[in-house]
């Protein structure tokens, strides 16, 4: 090999060496900004000292040897995981009122004693009358289960809830939340940065579902999943089995690997299994099409029109005050309107 094939190669080797520390020094500088518990100044001086390390190994990488930068930066990096690995979730925070509690459930044969369950009267984001209530469901009724899908954006993004139905007009919608701790928002960011906890709470749907479109503007889309009655029943027996674990073993929220979605997934994988990985499962905003290629929709119908006629948004607001507000969204939903 020539001396100048050998320098090439040498170059090469040292920008791909130098690209993969420089990925992983922004990994390692936005686990800092978001997990370090220090203030302004403290908090900058913190991540120029971890700038300063990565340039530090660029430097011994290129100018004297590559093992060198490498040896420097991989101490460096296995120095911040450690603290990483020491960062662990807890329940014990003081939250925002609408996830200050955790459901949790008790099975007894078919009888089924879910508490917090969530039913709050929303008024606006801020104003709102808290209620956390004791519930009783038999199994032996369980008769349906819907998905919705509520979008704020983007319509690649939306929120996903599962919504349970029992032929004595009970509805009991559960919910993949982050838990905000007090004066916390929401970044999509910084849900790859251990920054909020997860949780399953089930709700009344003139709560959950009624929020999103009623006080937030989200558009929100409801479908009837044809699932055979064994299935229904284990995955309602699965979110309480999760909802009681995350009780005892709090989680990390993560923005691809834990949330509204791929918990669901993780579930009927478990159950039923033979599910094929697909990008729409994080592109949640698409999830219906994948169910629908899975014939898990309402048949009969195409997509466009189970979307259409499944679109809540507006009946979900004139319904706001109803008793009959699930009813009354379901009206004209392919699945549900011949059996209203």
């Amino acid at each position: 090999m020539s001396t100048d094939t050998r320098s090439a190669l040498t170059v090469s080797l040292n920008i791909i060496v130098s690209l993969v520390i420089t990925l992983a020094a922004v990994w390692g500088g936005l686990a800092l900004y978001y997990q370090l518990p220090l203030a302004l100044p403290w908090l900058s001086l913190g991540l120029v000292a971890w700038a300063a390390i990565w340039l530090f190994a660029l430097v011994h990488l290129w100018r004297k040897s590559l093992w060198q930068g490498v040896f420097i930066y991989l101490l460096s990096h296995a120095v911040l995981l450690l603290w990483w690995n020491s960062l662990t979730p807890s329940n014990q925070h003081i939250w925002e009122d609408d996830v200050a509690q955790m459901t949790s459930g008790i099975v007894d044969g078919d009888t089924v004693t879910l508490f917090n369950v969530r039913n709050f009267d929303w008024h606006s984001e801020t104003d709102y009358t808290p209620h956390w209530e004791t519930r009783q469901y038999d199994l032996s009724k369980l008769k349906s289960v819907d998905m919705l899908t509520s979008h704020w954006g983007m319509e690649a993004i939306a929120h996903v809830l599962v919504s349970f139905g029992f032929d004595d007009d009970q509805f009991v919608t559960f919910s993949v939340e982050i838990r905000k701790k007090q004066g916390q928002e929401f970044d999509e960011i910084a849900g790859f940065f251990k920054q909020y906890e997860l949780s399953i709470l089930a709700t009344d749907e003139r709560d959950a579902v009624a929020v999103r479109p009623n006080i937030r503007g989200e558009d929100t889309f409801l479908y009837r999943i044809d699932m055979p009655e064994h299935i229904r029943r284990q995955l309602f027996l699965s979110y309480i089995e999760q909802a009681n674990q995350l009780l005892d073993e709090p989680r990390f929220y993560n923005t691809v690997t834990a949330n509204c979605t791929t918990l669901v997934f993780g579930m009927m994988q478990h159950i039923s299994g033979g599910l094929p990985l697909d990008s729409r499962l994080l592109l949640t905003g698409y999830l219906p099409s994948y169910i629908d290629e899975l014939d898990g929709l309402t048949q009969g119908f195409d997509l466009a029109q189970l979307r259409s006629a499944g679109r809540i948004t507006e009946r979900s607001k004139q319904a706001a005050h109803s008793e009959n507000y699930s009813k009354i969204i379901r009206q004209g939903v392919p699945g549900w309107s011949s059996k209203n």
